[in-house]
Parts: C-alpha cells; sequence; structure tokens
C-alpha cells in the first residue's frame, strides 16, 4: 500500500485492511491491462492481407463499439433510452479536456499500430516506454515543475539507450526506422495527456475519452485505409485486439489509477516492454536485435531506477 493511499485512508476514517484490499486490486488490474497490451505484437503477426491503415482502423473501430458498450452498461438503466442519454451525458461531462485526452488517445491508437506495422514488437515498445520521461520534460514546460537530478539522469541514459538502437540496429533499413520515428508520437502524446489532466484537476473521467480516441482514430484513419483488403479471418484478430487488447486494458489502467502513486503506476505499464517482444519471440518467432535488448535494457533500467527512487522517497516522505 502507498503512503499516500494509507494516509488518505486514516484521513478519512478508512478500515486500511479496506484500502489494502483496493490496493492490491488496483495491482492485479494493471498486471492484466499490461498482459493485454503486449499481446498486440503477436496477434499483428498472425494477420494474412490487412496493411498499416487498414490495421489500424479496425482496431479502433472495434474499440469505439467495445467503449459503446462499456458505458451503455456503466450507465445502465431499465429503459436503454435512459443508459445511451446516461453515457452521452458523461461524454459531455468531459468536456475540453476529455476532447484533448480523446485526441492524444487517438495519436497513441494510430502512430502504435503504424509503428507496430513497420518495426519490431520490441522496438515499438521500447521508445513507448519513454512516456514518463517525457511527462516530465512537458511538465517542467508547461506546469514549471522542476525536473528531479535523478529524472534527469534517467533521460540522458534512456536517450543513449535510444541512440544506439538507432545507430547499431536500425542504420539501413528504412521501414523500420520509420516504425521506430513513428513510435515516437505515443510516449509524446501520453505525455500530453498526463499533463493535461494534471492541469485541469483530478476530477475528470477518462473513460468517454478513450472512446472519443477510438472514434478519432477511426475515422482518421478510414479514408486512407480503403480499399479494405481484410479477411475474415483478419476481422476476427482486429476484433479481438479492439476489444480485449485496447479498450479493456484501458478501461482498466482508468480504475486502477485512482488507487496507485504515479511511481508505481509506471513501472507496473513497463511490464508491458517485458511482455510484448516475449509474446512475439515465443509465438511469431520475430527475433530480437542484440542492439534492441542492449538499448531496450539501457532505456528500461533507467527509467525503472528513476521510479524506484521516486516510490521509495514518497513512501520515506509519507512515514
Amino acid at each position: 500500500m502507498t503512503s499516500e493511499t494509507l494516509a488518505a485512508a486514516k484521513a478519512a476514517g478508512t478500515a486500511v485492511p479496506r484500502v489494502a484490499h483496493a490496493h492490491r486490486s488496483a495491482v492485479l488490474l494493471m498486471l492484466a491491462a499490461t498482459f493485454l497490451w503486449s499481446i498486440a505484437g503477436v496477434f499483428t503477426r498472425h494477420l494474412e492481407t490487412a496493411k498499416s491503415f487498414e490495421v489500424t482502423f479496425w482496431r479502433s473501430f472495434f474499440a469505439f463499439l467495445f467503449m459503446i458498450g462499456a458505458l451503455l452498461w456503466q450507465h445502465r438503466r431499465p429503459r436503454l433510452v435512459d443508459s445511451v442519454a446516461g453515457a452521452a451525458s458523461a461524454v459531455r461531462a468531459s468536456g475540453r479536456a476529455g476532447l484533448l485526452s480523446g485526441a492524444m488517445w487517438a495519436t497513441m491508437f494510430t502512430c502504435f499500430m503504424l509503428a507496430l506495422t513497420r518495426t519490431t514488437t520490441a522496438n515499438t515498445l521500447v521508445v513507448n516506454a519513454l512516456s514518463p520521461l517525457f511527462a516530465a520534460i512537458l511538465a517542467w514546460f508547461v506546469l514549471k515543475q522542476p525536473i528531479a537530478r535523478r529524472t534527469a539522469v534517467a533521460i540522458v541514459v534512456a536517450m543513449g539507450g535510444m541512440a544506439w538502437m538507432f545507430h547499431a540496429g536500425l542504420a539501413g533499413d528504412e521501414r523500420a526506422l520509420s516504425g521506430t520515428l513513428i513510435a515516437f508520437a505515443v510516449p509524446i502524446a501520453a505525455a500530453i495527456n498526463v499533463v493535461t489532466l494534471k492541469r485541469v484537476g483530478h476530477d475528470v473521467d477518462l473513460v468517454p475519452a478513450v472512446l472519443i480516441g477510438a472514434l478519432l482514430s477511426a475515422l482518421v484513419t478510414l479514408p486512407v485505409a480503403a480499399p479494405f483488403a481484410a479477411t475474415a479471418h483478419d476481422i476476427l484478430i482486429l476484433a479481438l485486439l479492439g476489444f480485449f487488447q485496447l479498450g479493456l486494458p484501458c478501461m482498466l489502467m482508468v480504475r486502477a489509477s485512482r488507487h496507485l502513486a504515479a511511481p508505481e503506476l509506471a513501472l507496473l505499464t513497463l511490464l508491458e516492454v517485458i511482455q510484448g517482444p516475449l509474446w512475439s519471440w515465443l509465438f511469431a518467432g520475430e527475433a530480437i536485435s542484440g542492439a534492441t535488448l542492449t538499448g531496450g535494457a539501457i532505456v528500461l533500467g533507467a527509467l525503472a531506477l528513476n521510479e524506484l527512487y521516486a516510490w521509495q522517497t514518497s513512501d520515506r516522505r509519507g512515514r
């Protein structure tokens, strides 16, 4: 249990065991979310004819359908019309912050799949893992929050790891290089999302923003996805990805984040970077280059040490 959660429980007179149970449940939700996120690479490698923008469109479209169902269930009423009204009200209540957050979700959904169709799962996920460091840099610019010395060191070390990946592993492979560069949009969008939400407050429901993001991603990629070439086999895989690799884990993360400290949440999300390449190697035969292993280890090591130190420091201050 984090010190912040324990302190809040004591202040509110809440039973500590109940709060501890909520914390354990949140950790389990994040473990499930990272596992579901990590299956994108291995499932994508088994597509038959669907390519690039079409893959992105179908996954986002099915995630949109999933989120509609989830919101209707969340706001269920005896009459369907009342359930629809409740879901629509939740979307409107997210306001401008919801629209901006939705735009960032759309960027993440779109660029992640475009990157994954051009480069390896490992390259894509290692770049995605940079979001906590990008958020620290953006918070410095926008919110005037100072960057801790340990975070500044982690940024330099992580960038060194990325430079090694680019120099040793991507030289001469234009398609893999383009995919890795596209992947950089994901942590940048994630950082903007986090900083925006911190600026407007923590009382914005992120679930409607996920729906908005899925819709925007589908609409943006629809014109360039045609002519459709996906087989029934591909559609089934992309439906599974939309429902269970995108919509569901994003909802799980929203729920879990209420009971987890930021460093703890960042550490748990790193599990996706470890699992994703492993599944692609075991079940799709996707090799991991030596440069990716070395550079990825440097990046993940810098991130993990930075977040662990932040977590321990926050716990000591809370005692």
